[in-house]
């Protein structure tokens, strides 16, 4: 096909510029592709989440070329992250927790993250198109509301309601109860180097300091709450610890679920992140999955083989969907809530391997406890 004089060719056109379509972006250059990202919104772009970074986590984006000790971010990161030592579960009256077995975790606002991995995408290359939106997409065309692109393939990175979704007639999904999400940060120096898990009857709060001065709280329910005061007072123990502290930004909400598609690509579109389907927040899985995904997409379109992609997403998904639909029976039963983080709390050693479990370090292996209980403890860790 002739390209006109109003179209751009490229090689790869991403939908989408969050951390999943920077990822994607980035391993795609990677590989040699000439790529373009459009996004409807403008940097910087921000959303609702716990920003906490766990080891494997900081060891894609390692891959990717962000390297978070290297000396031309430590400016950067002196204000504005904080290491983590491991996760802290907290309950009403039971607290476990277990340090990450081989470095930290960082504390990183979204913002920040979203700067370094832009910048990573600008120096590969990669040309961005803001306030620009997909308008249809035919053959290999995609007519955005400033331009249209010509391009080898297409790739959806939008997000829950993902518009490249639904053109490629992808939506056949199975999905999982939507639960409301709510972030805010307080100007509080942090009372620990931990992700903290506070549980209560059916909501959970992390806690993420993410510099020297702040900490961030994220709040997930099945209901909305009416507001930030009205979320702490589930908890006590967090709002005895934050009642001298000032939020210092606005609250931001989300919806948060899991969803898993029938399929994620269709000729030569392919859907990476939340587009793809997605965890819910319980499990603290989804920069990490998100990043693997970029990376086994690029090696798909490399090879030019997007059923390799499709094999690859299944099997990510496989233990992450496994641990939300597990750990949400906690969230479902206070009693079996209150079993587990007894549990974790007699045996801390326990609680250290399913953390290692969690970040790639140590594989599942019978754990000698009943039924449900043992199914659940396999994946107490987020």
């Amino acid at each position: 096909m002739n390209v006109g004089s109003t179209d751009r060719a490229v090689d790869v056109f991403i939908a989408g510029a969050g951390p999943a379509g920077l990822a994607c972006a980035i391993a795609a250059a990677g590989q040699g592709f000439h790529v373009e990202v459009a996004d409807g919104r403008k940097p910087p772009i921000d959303k609702a989440c716990g920003e906490g970074l766990m080891p494997d986590t900081l060891a894609a984006l390692a891959q990717l070329g962000i390297h978070l000790d290297h000396p031309s971010t430590q400016e950067i990161l002196q204000a504005s992250s904080y290491p983590l030592r491991g996760i802290r579960f907290i309950g009403s009256s039971h607290t476990s927790e277990a340090t990450f077995p081989n470095g930290d975790g960082r504390g990183l606002p979204r913002p920040v993250l979203h700067h370094l991995l832009f910048d990573r995408a600008l120096a590969l290359g990669v040309r961005f198109h803001w306030q620009t939106v997909v308008k249809g997409i035919h053959g290999h065309q995609v007519h955005t509301s400033k331009e249209t692109f010509h391009t080898r393939w297409i790739v959806g990175a939008d997000g829950h309601q993902s518009r490249i979704r639904t053109i490629a007639n992808l939506e056949k999904a199975s999905t999982g109860p939507r639960r409301i999400a709510s972030r805010q940060h307080f100007s509080i120096a942090p009372w620990t180097d931990f992700v903290e898990v506070y549980w209560t009857n059916h909501a959970q709060a992390y806690v993420t300091p993410v510099s020297p001065t702040e900490v961030c709280v994220a709040f997930i329910a099945s209901s909305k709450f009416a507001g930030i005061q009205h979320a702490l007072r589930l908890f006590p123990s967090l709002q005895h610890r934050l009642a001298l502290a000032h939020p210092s930004d606005k609250p931001r909400g989300a919806i948060t679920m899991s969803r898993r598609l029938r399929h994620v690509t269709s000729g030569n579109i392919a859907l990476i992140g939340d587009a793809s389907g997605s965890v819910d927040a319980i499990t603290g899985e989804g920069l990490a999955l998100c990043f693997r995904q970029a990376f086994e997409l690029a090696h798909a379109l490399r090879a030019e083989d997007l059923t390799q992609y499709e094999r690859a997403h299944a099997r990510l998904h496989r233990l992450p969907h496994f641990m939300s639909r597990t750990m949400l029976l906690m969230d479902r039963s206070p009693a079996l809530m209150t079993r587990a983080l007894t549990t974790l709390q007699r045996k801390p050693d326990l609680f250290s391997h399913l953390l290692q479990i969690h970040i790639g370090q140590a594989r599942p292996r019978l754990m000698g406890a009943t039924g449900i209980l043992a199914s659940l403890l396999c994946l107490l860790t987020s």
